[in-house]
């Protein structure tokens, strides 16, 4: 099944920003957003700081919607938040990623086709309170994104992009809560 989604945050980082205890400033991280990735397989996203690392062979990269972070703001009543604080390599709009678990999929932003299996939810850190808003490390829990290994090399680009699954996606589901007991479709 073909979905039209939009890539609307790209993000690879040399070192981790958010190490340690939660609290004080924001470290800073402009440097990290991106407007292209490049996808190895088996390796990740190259210039990211998990890339070719043995313990991170099933999450190279993270992918999350950003109807979560727009639903989350809207239960926590803030403004909605800057995507990129989420630390998560690939942000969509138009996808219920977390329907993603377990699953093979691709995205094609016109780079060449890179081809995913989503594993393991991207739990979100404590840091989230801090970054985003009191209350987003609980929020985030169920809909913090997916956790994915490389299946294929190419570009991912910001902008339009197609979404190939073989699960149906709901897009108005893209920002709800997966709980721990429920199974992906």
């Amino acid at each position: 099944m073909l979905w039209d989604v939009e890539v609307v945050g790209l993000l690879a980082s040399p070192v981790h920003r958010y190490a340690g205890r939660p609290g004080g400033a924001v470290p800073g991280q402009d440097g990290d957003r991106r407007t292209a990735i490049e996808v190895r397989a088996g390796v990740g996203v190259v210039g990211d700081r998990y890339a070719g690392r043995p313990a991170h062979r099933d999450a190279q990269l993270t992918v999350l919607a950003v109807e979560a972070l727009e639903s989350l703001a809207a239960d926590l009543g803030v403004p909605p938040f800057d995507p990129h604080l989420a630390r998560r390599t690939v942000v969509l709009r138009g996808a219920e990623v977390e329907a993603l678990r377990g699953q093979e999929f691709s995205l094609d932003t016109g780079g060449g086709v890179v081809r995913l299996r989503g594993g393991r939810p991207a739990n979100p850190c404590g840091w989230m309170d801090v970054v985003l808003a009191p209350g987003a490390h609980r929020g985030l829990r169920g809909r913090g994104g997916v956790r994915c290994a490389a299946l294929s090399d190419g570009v991912l680009r910001l902008g339009p992009a197609v979404l190939t699954a073989p699960v149906p996606l709901d897009p108005a589901r893209a920002g709800d809560a997966v709980h721990p007991a429920a199974r992906p479709r």
